[in-house]
């Protein structure tokens, strides 16, 4: 069964400025609470659809890398990716941009298409037993700081 679970914010920017942000995924751990640092593939220097990269995530002393693989990249518009582990497509991330008056409004989403046997594992591997109630409020913050990060 598929959860996706949506997160909306205005931001004083351009869709521009906005996707330049987020489609950078070196820069994921200046506004993630969980992903720290994220690392694109050798030969891979940018945002493009089948782009590849890793994920460096912690949550306390857990810690986990996961492999992202670039499923949208529409200037100004949206940025999506999936993520594996151990070659298992267990969730979808993205962003949709829309203009609006003074700036965009940003929607960060994810679908999580993990069964129930692959979310306890996540649960374990994680630290985190309600995925979507963390999710949600992690996906505010990156809101928040993505945001602070580009509104001038």
């Amino acid at each position: 069964m598929v959860v996706r679970l949506e997160v909306s914010r205005d931001i004083a920017a351009s869709p521009a400025a906005v996707y330049a942000a987020i489609s950078d995924v070196t820069r994921m751990g200046e506004w993630s609470q969980e992903c720290h640092a994220c690392h694109w593939h050798d030969g891979i220097d940018g945002p493009s659809v089948g782009a590849t990269f890793d994920g460096h995530n912690r949550n306390g002393d857990h810690e986990w890398t996961t492999q992202g693989t670039v499923v949208e990249a529409e200037p100004g518009s949206s940025f999506a990716f999936g993520c594996s582990m151990y070659g298992v497509h267990y969730a979808t991330w993205g962003y949709r941009i829309e203009p609006v008056e003074g700036g965009c409004r940003v929607t960060e989403w994810t679908d999580d298409l993990r069964t129930e046997h692959a979310r306890a594992y996540g649960a374990r591997v994680s630290g985190v037993d309600d995925r979507a109630t963390r999710n949600r409020q992690t996906m505010s913050g990156t809101l928040e700081r993505i945001a602070a990060a580009v509104e001038g």
